[in-house]
């Protein structure tokens, strides 16, 4: 596993476990979202030993891989675990988060793996459960009003986890008929082309062809919209996000173009 990745795992499982074992009541509801604290910090307790558990090699099937699929499984979990009192998920966040890496850093990256969201190798795998922590720990960190632990160093390690899942959560009916190229890259670091074609989606390395749109994102903004926690038009205003090209119009319609797990 990636020197920089285990330790920005580490990191995050760190400010997340802070965030729980202090919260001055697990009850806390997330805004906008079903869950309170205790319960997202809950489910981070289980995705992180299920993460752990296929790094070493086990076989963990769990639900179909897709957003209504997850979000099934994802609720028969927390009705089978029960536990919210901070100090013990904080513990079982990070000891998980641990075993991970630990575990992952005895195998090749390149080896495969079967995952919630489909097959793919040991080291996506590693990006998709700091994806995973980094969305969970933002919605902690904004219920309780404390600062959260996205930055661009950690959100661009996230992007080989991001770039493989775009095609298998499209919208398809948002996607329907869609034509058209995008060459997006996140501001100061690297960037991919997703590419559509009567709705069928293609995600590539770096610019392959000339976009019909071209997005430049601010790498937390970026994630964050990504995991449906912002949207674009707002971001774009900021200044968080630009455009430009032959058809820029069609930049505040892509992220619709998903449904995120």
């Amino acid at each position: 596993m990636d020197a920089f990745l285990s330790r920005e795992t580490g990191l995050v499982a760190d400010r997340i476990a802070d965030l729980v074992r202090t919260a001055p009541d697990t009850r806390t509801p997330i805004p906008g979202a079903e869950w309170t604290v205790g319960e997202a910090a809950a489910h981070l307790v289980l995705a992180n030993e299920l993460m752990a558990d296929l790094a070493r090699g086990r076989q963990r099937p769990y639900g179909e891989p897709t957003p209504a699929g997850l979000a099934a499984a994802n609720a028969a979990g927390l009705a089978a675990f029960t536990e919210r009192d901070g100090a013990t998920l904080a513990q079982g966040i990070v000891e998980h988060a641990r075993a991970f890496t630990a575990a992952a850093a005895a195998r090749a990256d390149s080896e495969p793996v079967a995952t919630p969201m489909g097959p793919m190798d040991l080291g996506t795998l590693g990006a998709y459960l700091l994806t995973h922590m980094l969305g969970h720990g933002y919605d902690i960190a904004v219920a309780l009003r404390r600062p959260h632990m996205l930055t661009a160093a950690n959100v661009a390690l996230t992007l080989p986890f991001v770039t493989l899942a775009m095609p298998r959560v499209v919208d398809a009916r948002a996607a329907a008929g869609h034509t058209a190229c995008y060459g997006l890259r996140l501001r100061g670091g690297p960037g991919f082309t997703v590419t559509f074609t009567g709705g069928a989606v293609e995600v590539e390395e770096g610019r392959t062809r000339r976009p019909d749109c071209t997005i430049v994102a601010e790498p937390v903004t970026f994630l964050l919209i990504a995991l449906g926690r912002r949207g674009p038009v707002a971001a774009m205003s900021r200044g968080k996000i630009l455009c430009w090209g032959r058809k820029p119009w069609l930049a505040p319609r892509f992220p619709g173009l998903f449904r995120a797990p």
